[in-house]
């Protein structure tokens, strides 16, 4: 790979028209702390197969940014800027450029360590025939797209003959876990699984009572080397033994995103009223059942927590022996190109974006509260539109991450990442804060702790319908609806649990709505001694 560093950044000229109005501006936290946005970039949500990546190492080589790209498409074109810490590349298609902006926005991708923002360019194409310096650029996109297409190997991979990577192996393994003593999620395989390359779909279900998932990467070698650092090692000390194969299936069909089935490629799909089935050819394939289901229902996110070191891959359990750590040597060759970095995880939240006229502790504190108990909250105090959000583990900031990240929030899209910080300091005595900075670890509306809460099993995404409980007996459908409607909200259906009057489902007009009403009226008195409470349901009505 070292024939393709670059040996500065090539001169933006005038010739080169398309980039003759990018300068730095204001800075902005759409994509992180300390981002900057850029003249004549549009808005992120406005696709182009041109994507504008920043926050690039200097030191970072062509090919390692192509590598960002080949799993989603072919890459067509590359413009490194390395004095300014930016690359753009443009894509074979717009639809492998939405893919891979969809991939990066749930999985943030790092370059030498470091985490790098996409986001959609202004451009249409890029050109770049006129600018200097571009043979390395060229060379790159050759010798990355042709290995990505197996016409060429990198050195020090396996082959055949010794065991390594056959010819038209599949990206889809088989995962089954042995000894299954603590639940093992959706997210636990992504977090594990995803330091090899890019995981694309993953569909977890039981089978001969064992928990097994079926997990497709973007690339049969990114398979490979996960089958053979991976293959008998248990997932927490002692237990959780997992046993990795080839899948015969070549792609999985993932028809909902939840708790038991996720495309990391497709943020659209519906989370689904039931549990999701196996196509027919999966089936015949696997000789699975049809229904997919999971030995531990609503665990999802809430398996031990995981973090993961620079030095390999290191898996905790608290109240464990000890961690297993996978050798980084276990990590090298094909992996390091990719660019996906493992990075240390801490209970405190950066959330970014945020609306600064608009936001509060408190809201923040009810938000994020749906996913675990929120202990401090500080917005910082020199930028408003940032937060810091310490959640009471691990775990339960991995989950609100997972679910809050890119969602909207009075009307902009917030980025939720896990912060450097480990814990959020209070303000000293004296210090100027406006408020902006509250403590919550003692607040009686914590959903989490008592142990064995039923909470922990219906920890749903944001989504249009809202469960709504702990409802009087002498309130009416009338009512409720009145109270959401005269606080501003759409309600576009309501009806009460047939069973328990005390529950209902209440659907709004979008998701944006429903994520503000769950802030605004949650815990608001509705009488007789009742607090309601509002969490997101995964019904519709």
């Amino acid at each position: 790979m070292d024939g393709y560093w670059a040996s500065g950044e090539p001169p933006v000229s005038a010739s080169s028209c398309c980039f003759t109005t990018m300068s730095s501006s204001t800075p902005s936290t759409a994509n992180g702390t300390d981002s900057k946005t850029y003249k004549g970039e549009r808005s992120p949500c406005d696709p182009s197969r041109v994507l504008h990546i920043r926050r690039v190492p200097i030191e970072v080589s062509e090919a390692e940014v192509v590598s960002l790209g080949v799993p989603f498409g072919k890459v067509t074109n590359l413009l490194l800027l390395k004095g300014k810490n930016q690359a753009f590349i443009e894509m074979a298609s717009e639809e492998a450029a939405i893919t891979m902006v969809n991939y990066y926005t749930t999985a943030t991708p790092h370059v030498r360590n470091q985490p790098v923002y996409i986001q959609y360019s202004n451009h249409r194409e890029l050109k770049t025939d006129n600018l200097p310096n571009q043979g390395r650029a060229q060379a790159a996109l050759q010798a990355v797209n042709a290995m990505h297409s197996g016409n060429m190997t990198l050195s020090g991979t396996a082959t055949a003959s010794d065991g390594g990577l056959m010819p038209g192996q599949s990206p889809v393994l088989r995962l089954i876990v042995e000894n299954l003593y603590y639940p093992v999620s959706l997210e636990v395989l992504h977090q594990i699984f995803s330091k090899f390359g890019t995981v694309l779909k993953i569909i977890t279900f039981t089978k001969n009572n064992q928990f097994q998932a079926l997990l497709q990467y973007a690339d049969p070698m990114n398979a490979h080397h996960a089958k053979v650092a991976l293959d008998g090692q248990n997932i927490y000390n002692g237990c959780c033994t997992l046993r990795v194969e080839f899948s015969k299936l070549t792609s999985l069909n993932v028809k909902y995103n939840n708790d038991k089935s996720r495309d990391f490629t497709r943020l659209d799909l519906p989370s689904g009223d039931g549990q999701p089935t196996l196509d027919p050819s999966m089936q015949t394939a696997f000789g699975a059942p049809g229904i997919i289901s999971s030995p531990y229902p609503g665990a999802a996110g809430f398996a031990p927590a995981i973090g993961f070191h620079q030095a390999g891959l290191s898996m905790q359990m608290p109240g464990a022996l000890g961690p297993l750590t996978i050798p980084s040597s276990a990590m090298t060759g094909r992996m390091t190109i990719h660019g996906m970095a493992p990075t240390a995880i801490h209970s405190v939240l950066l959330v970014s974006n945020l609306n600064p006229e608009s936001i509060s502790p408190h809201g923040l504190f009810i938000l994020f509260g749906v996913y675990g108990d929120v202990h401090r909250v500080k917005i910082l105090f020199n930028k408003k539109e940032n937060a810091l959000i310490q959640m009471a583990d691990a775990t339960q900031a991995q989950l609100a991450m997972s679910h809050l990240n890119g969602q909207r929030l009075h009307g902009k899209v917030i980025r939720v990442t896990i912060s450097k910080h480990q814990t959020v300091q209070l303000p000293r005595e004296g210090q100027e804060d406006q408020g902006l900075t509250k403590d919550f670890s003692g607040s009686p509306l914590h959903r989490f702790k008592k142990p064995g809460s039923k909470n922990f099993q219906n920890i749903f995404p944001p989504s249009a319908t809202l469960h709504l409980s702990n409802i009087p007996p002498s309130t009416t459908d009338d009512f409720l609806k009145d109270l959401f409607a005269s606080s501003g909200y759409t309600v576009k259906a309501f009806k009460f649990f047939q069973k328990d009057r005390k529950m209902a489902l209440i659907q709004l007009g979008s998701v944006e709505e429903a994520i503000q009403a769950l802030i605004d009226l949650h815990n608001h008195d509705l009488g007789e001694n009742h607090h309601l409470r509002v969490s997101f349901s995964k019904s519709t009505i």
